[in-house]
C-alpha cells in the first residue's frame, strides 16, 4: 500500500495510526456512589473532530461518565485530559465542553435568538459579537426565520436544534449530547439524525454521544464505545461493533441474532468446522480461529445474510444449511421476517429485503411451507464468551 493510501486512511480513521494523540483521553477513571460502582477503571481515547458514541442500556454508566466529562461529577479515581489539559482541577464553567441535555432546557420566557445569545452574554461577548454568532449559528440549524418565536411555537425537532445553537455558539472544543434526539418520534429522529452528522462535519467540533439507541449509535457514530455494567466491553467502529462482536453480549445488543451453542470439531489453517449442540446444524467458518477441537464455542449468525428457499441448495452442502417449517411471518414493507422452526422446535429468524412486488399477495414463503435455509462460510462468527 502506498504511503499516501496509508496517510489517508490514518487521516479518515486516526485511532489506526499509532502516533496519533487523543483529543480527549481517559485513564482508569472510576465513579462510586456509596458501595455502588458506576464507572469502573476505564480507558478511553477520543480523537479530534470525531462523533464518538458511548451506547448501553440503562445504569451501566454512560451517563455518568458523561458528567464527569462535563465536570458535574467528581471522579473517585482516575483522570480526564481534553487537548493535553487535565481537567481534575478545572471546574465546568472552565472546561473547554458545553453539553446538550435530553430536555433541551430552554428558557420558555425568551426567543429563540435570546435562548442561542444566553451563554455569550453570561460570559460578557460584546453585542456585535454576539449579533454575528448567533446569526450565523442559526443559519447553521437552519432556523434564521425562527428566531423571534419561543420555544412552544416550534416543533420537537426545531426545539432540538435550538438546543444545538445554543450548546455550540459558544465554540466549544467537545461538544457533549446527552439522549438528544430521545424526545422525537421515530420518522423525525431519523430525519435529525442526518442533519445533526452535517452540523458536525460542517463545524469540525468533536461531539460525544450518549444514547441507548443502538440504530443512532450505528447511524451517527465513527466509533461506538458499547458499555455494560459500568465498563467498556468493546470500542469500535459501527462496521466492526455489528459485523465482529467480541462476545455473545455484543452481538445481542446490537441488532438481531441468531445463537447456537457448539463444538470445534475441525480447526485447519483457513477454516473452522462447528457442530451445533442442540441441533444437526453444521458451521463452515473460512477463516482461522485460535481454537482447538472439543472446545465449546456460540455462533452468531445475522437473521439478513441467511437465505431461504422452497428447494435444497443446488450444490449438495452437508455445512451451513438447515431444514424447517415456516412459522411465522412478518412483512414490514420494504422487508419481511421469517420465523423457521427447526426440526427441534429451535426458532430461526430471517430477515429478507423485498426488492420486488409480490405476485398475488404472496411472500418468499408461505405459512407452513418446508424451507431450507443456508449461507455463506463467511456468515457465522465464532464467539468462545
Amino acid at each position: 500500500m502506498a504511503k499516501q493510501d496509508i496517510d489517508q486512511i490514518f487521516a479518515d480513521q486516526p485511532w489506526l495510526d499509532p502516533e496519533a494523540e487523543p483529543f480527549v483521553k481517559i485513564r482508569s477513571l472510576t465513579k462510586t456512589f456509596g458501595s455502588i460502582t458506576a464507572v469502573s477503571s476505564v480507558d478511553l481515547d477520543i480523537y479530534e473532530s470525531e462523533l464518538f458514541s458511548m451506547l448501553g442500556g440503562s445504569g451501566c454508566g454512560k451517563s455518568t461518565l458523561l458528567r464527569m466529562l462535563a465536570g458535574f461529577e467528581t471522579p473517585t479515581a482516575g483522570s480526564i485530559f481534553i487537548d493535553g489539559v487535565d481537567m481534575s482541577d478545572v471546574p465546568p464553567y472552565d472546561r473547554p465542553v458545553n453539553m446538550m441535555f435530553q430536555s433541551y432546557a430552554l428558557f420558555p420566557h425568551m426567543t429563540v435568538e435570546q435562548n442561542v445569545a444566553y451563554g455569550l452574554k453570561q460570559d460578557r461577548v460584546g453585542k456585535d459579537e454576539i449579533t454575528e454568532r448567533v446569526n450565523s449559528m442559526l443559519e447553521i440549524v437552519e432556523l434564521p426565520t425562527f428566531a423571534n418565536r419561543k420555544p412552544h411555537q416550534l416543533s420537537g425537532g426545531q426545539r432540538q436544534r435550538v438546543a444545538l445553537a445554543r450548546a455550540l455558539v459558544k465554540n466549544p472544543k467537545v461538544l457533549l449530547l446527552d439522549e438528544p434526539l430521545a424526545a422525537l418520534d421515530k420518522r423525525l429522529r431519523e430525519q435529525t439524525q442526518f442533519e445533526l452528522m452535517n452540523i458536525q462535519e460542517q463545524l469540525g467540533i468533536t461531539f460525544i454521544v450518549v444514547t441507548h439507541d443502538q440504530e443512532e449509535a450505528m447511524t451517527l457514530s465513527t466509533r461506538i464505545a458499547v458499555m455494560d455494567q459500568g465498563q467498556f466491553v468493546q470500542i469500535g467502529t459501527p462496521t466492526d461493533i455489528y459485523e465482529y462482536p467480541q462476545t455473545r453480549f455484543i452481538a445481542s445488543f446490537i441488532g438481531n441474532v441468531n445463537m447456537f451453542e457448539g463444538r470445534v470439531v475441525e480447526n485447519h489453517s483457513d477454516s473452522v468446522l462447528v457442530n451445533s449442540v442442540n441441533s444437526n446444524i453444521s458451521f463452515y467458518i473460512d477463516h482461522s480461529m485460535d481454537v482447538h477441537e472439543n472446545l465449546r464455542v456460540w455462533i452468531a449468525l445475522r437473521p439478513e445474510k441467511i437465505l431461504v428457499s422452497d428447494t435444497p441448495p443446488a450444490n449438495g452442502a452437508k455445512h451451513n444449511v438447515a431444514k424447517g417449517i415456516v412459522d411465522d411471518i412478518g412483512y414490514l414493507g420494504n422487508f419481511s421476517t421469517y420465523k423457521i422452526r427447526l426440526d427441534n422446535g429451535r426458532i430461526i429468524e430471517i430477515v429478507h429485503p423485498n426488492q420486488t412486488r409480490p405476485r398475488d399477495g404472496r411472500h418468499l414463503v408461505e405459512w407452513e411451507e418446508d424451507v431450507y435455509l443456508s449461507w455463506q462460510p463467511s456468515s457465522p462468527v465464532l464467539l468462545m464468551k
